[in-house]
């Protein structure tokens, strides 16, 4: 697993020298040896990567990478260009395309997102192949937790988009009255028809930016 870097490293530094985090990067490497592991190790730390903490306009949590091969690559709901887009990211893709008349693109790839602010954080960073949630539990929540109280305590407007209960289980972290905190149910195919769709998160986002003096998102992913 590489390092963090730039100001994610000075504001996360601290976690390094937990107990549970020793733990965490022992059980992961570990797993890298003996396992087929998504996403790869070079890739871990992408969301931190592509999006600095100053930076960051934007939050938007998943649960654990995609645990289909070649998919996941460190940014939650993206997918590789060549990879087909998963059904959750075709939602969104939907809800894109009605809340701002975006055109849909033909890959899942959102780093264009990640580079103008959007934090793409998974609150689990690591899976086994085709074992949904089967690194959660080891200490990489308590990690992301971590980061999530440094972007609360940013004395700057943000914006955190919570889709589904586990994301929305960090509301009761984000008590900084200078964000805001849009929620809807997930965009997965189970769930996206109880309120997901509709729920107009991307306009909603720029609103607030552009109210607060920030500039918006540029939500169009374009063809590569």
């Amino acid at each position: 697993m590489p390092a963090i870097n730039g100001d994610w490293l000075d504001a996360l530094k601290g976690e390094f020298g937990k107990e549970y985090y020793k733990k965490l990067f022992q059980t992961v490497n570990q797993e890298y040896q003996t396992n087929q592991i998504f996403p790869p190790a070079d890739d871990v730390f992408n969301a931190f990567h592509l999006t600095p903490l100053e930076d960051v306009k934007v939050v938007i949590f998943g649960q654990d990478p995609y645990h289909g091969v070649n998919q996941a690559h460190g940014l939650c709901f993206s997918v590789k260009p060549e990879v087909e887009i998963p059904p959750s990211l075709v939602n969104i893709y939907k809800e894109l395309h009605d809340d701002l008349g975006c055109r849909i693109p033909s890959h899942g790839y959102l780093e264009k997102w990640a580079k103008q602010g959007v934090l793409l954080l998974n609150t689990v960073l690591t899976v086994r192949a085709h074992q949904a949630n089967s690194h959660r539990g080891i200490g990489w929540e308590e990690f992301t937790d971590a980061a999530i109280r440094v972007l609360n305590e940013q004395d700057r407007p943000i914006v955190f988009i919570l889709w589904g209960r586990p994301a929305q289980m960090k509301k009761a972290m984000l008590n900084n009255p200078k964000h805001l905190i849009l929620e809807a149910p997930h965009p997965s195919p189970l769930s996206s028809y109880r309120g997901f769709f509709g729920s107009k998160p991307f306009s909603q986002t720029n609103q607030f930016l552009i109210a607060n003096g920030v500039e918006p998102i540029d939500w169009q992913i374009d063809e590569l």
